[in-house]
């Protein structure tokens, strides 16, 4: 049985050690596959070049990555570039005809709807991206930053305290949206600087924010992609994993997917094993 368990050690670690960041993931698998088999394990120290790196290899191996994407396909970047520049140019020209003869003194488009398009149409599958937290993360953080503004009437302290307090309410109500942090600053400097911004404003920022919503759904469910978000397939009969995965096989299965999570590789790799390590342990209990 050892004899097997020291070839299926041997399996693990042939040929995996590609480059310096996959090094501690490779040492691990072998270090659980000694577990599963009862062998005598001891978790391997890094190596002379990784308790000395460069600078700049340091900031690379404790980086997030996203996998490499594809021009075309159902979440290819092409069709997000697409879909943002259509619903910006809807943005604006809805905004614009709904403003009127205000449309001079008001914006047509507020910046931070720049960066929910990315999220939108980039990487819908997030939860960061729904359409609660497009509408209702931009928008509270909006009347935030204005109430703020207008009540501080400092630039500085205004826009501090908006995007601290916007981060906090974003997350008690469950719509936590990067691009609101932006709407709050905006708001902020707005209504505390010399153009004075008022509630008034907050019409052409919910007009984008809504028009934004209304293009994301069309366009991401006419090109194949549900959203709001539903999770991937489930399988019918819960299966039993015949042994320890790698992180290719993760890569694999999300281009299988064809989906962009808001997660790196490496963050579900080591979740997955964390998780594997204590179903193990609990079995053994």
């Amino acid at each position: 049985m050892h004899g097997c368990c020291r070839a299926r050690q041997a399996e693990v670690g042939k040929g995996l050690l590609r480059a310096d960041g996959y090094r501690n993931l490779r040492q691990d698998e072998q270090f659980f596959a000694a577990i599963d088999c009862g062998l005598p394990h001891k978790r391997a120290g890094p190596a002379a070049a990784d308790r000395n790196p460069t600078l700049f290899q340091a900031f690379l191996d404790r980086s997030a990555t996203l996998l490499p994407q594809a021009a075309l396909g159902h979440i290819g970047w092409l069709r997000g570039a697409v879909g943002a520049t259509i619903a910006i140019g809807c943005s604006a020209l809805l905004t614009r005809l709904l403003l009127g003869q205000n449309s001079a003194d008001l914006p047509w488009l507020v910046a931070p709807l720049g960066a929910s398009a990315v999220l939108v149409f980039a990487v819908p599958a997030s939860p960061l991206a729904q359409p609660w937290p497009v509408i209702g993360g931009n928008l509270l953080s909006a009347l935030i930053g204005l109430g703020l503004g207008a009540y501080l009437g400092s630039p500085w302290l205004a826009a501090s305290l908006a995007v601290g307090l916007a981060i906090a309410c974003m997350s008690l109500a469950r719509c936590l949206h990067p691009p609101g942090g932006a709407s709050a600053l905006l708001c902020a400097l707005g209504a505390s600087g010399p153009e004075m911004w008022s509630w008034p404003h907050l019409v052409p920022i919910a007009t984008n924010v809504v028009m934004l919503a209304v293009a994301g759904w069309a366009y991401n469910n006419a090109t194949g992609h549900h959203w709001p978000h539903r999770a991937g397939p489930a399988l019918l009969e819960p299966v039993t994993p015949a042994g320890n995965h790698t992180r290719e096989d993760i890569e694999h299965l999300l281009r299988e997917w064809d989906e962009v999570l808001d997660v790196d590789v490496d963050d579900l790799d080591a979740f997955y094993r964390e998780l594997n390590r204590r179903i193990s342990l609990r079995s053994r209990s």
